[in-house]
């Protein structure tokens, strides 16, 4: 090892170190939580920090064999992929339009959109509940749907607008040549460049929306159609004095957003990274 090899990792010691105290602080607590799901709430109280003296997988098997767990998690996944798919594609088409065309008032309609950033959702709950009630939107999906996509317009506008800024306009001047309309660059040559930016707001869409409680809170009374957040309040306040069962069912209502994350996090940072690149 060469004096500058090691100087250099003399440098990134103090970040290695730091990222590895920040590690630690954000698996530990899963770990802890994992390893209690396998104990009874006895053993729990006696031996909080310790391995299991008996592995209990009854907590595990007893969730993963209820129906109502699985159906909030189809609640969700169903509430989830439409949110994302429909705040994309308003936003792509919207920001579309405010990268590559000009007209009156542009600038003014975006700025009204990026002020949805500074909007809290708690001051438009009852409005947005008299609203949805009035449109007969409550327990139903859409009543969840079209308010969470409403709300994640204004962040995934200005992350897609950033990117087809950066599109060259020679290549939007080649296609019209070519005989493409607006909407054929856009659909066949601008989507597919932005592939990454698509990817990132996609993946935050999802993130987003499975981790909302407040609204579904407000929109289902019919437990049909509760979500995963919902479920686990419900779940803490039935076996609230079983706190191993508890931390069973929280582990496993973290393994999908978890797993969804682990195989979305390459197109989470590449799409950010591409942007940063770009500008």
């Amino acid at each position: 090892m060469t004096a500058s090899q090691k100087a250099r990792k003399a440098r990134n010691l103090p970040l290695h170190l730091v990222l590895i105290v920040v590690g630690a602080v954000m698996a530990v607590p899963l770990l802890y939580a994992a390893l209690s799901g396998f104990k009874t709430t006895d053993e729990l109280s006696r031996n909080p920090v310790g391995l299991p003296e008996s592995w209990v997988t009854s907590n595990y098997t007893g969730i993963l064999g209820s129906g109502d767990f699985w159906r909030l998690i189809g609640n969700s996944t169903l509430i989830a992929v439409g949110t994302t798919v429909l705040a994309v594609a308003v936003s792509a088409l919207s920001a579309f339009s405010f990268a590559r065309f000009a007209f009156r008032g542009r600038e003014m309609l975006f700025t009204l959109f990026t002020m949805g950033l500074m909007f809290p959702f708690a001051v438009a709950a009852l409005p947005l509940f008299l609203l949805l009630r009035s449109l007969d939107l409550l327990d139903n999906p859409l009543g969840v749907i079209l308010p969470q996509a409403a709300f994640g317009l204004p962040m995934t506008i200005i992350i897609l607008r950033g990117f087809f800024r950066q599109i060259p306009g020679e290549l939007e001047e080649a296609a019209t040549l070519d005989g493409c309309t607006p909407f054929g660059f856009f659909w066949r040559v601008l989507l597919p460049m932005a592939r990454p930016a698509l990817g990132t707001v996609s993946v935050l869409a999802v993130v987003t929306s499975w981790n909302n409680f407040f609204l579904p809170l407000l929109v289902f009374t019919d437990a049909q159609w509760w979500t995963l957040p919902i479920g686990v309040q419900q779940f803490q306040g039935q076996y609230s004095a079983e706190y191993a069962k508890v931390f069973a069912y929280l582990v496993l209502a973290m393994v999908p957003a978890l797993a969804f994350y682990s195989v979305a996090e390459r197109q989470l940072v590449g799409g950010l990274t591409a942007g940063a690149t770009k500008g």
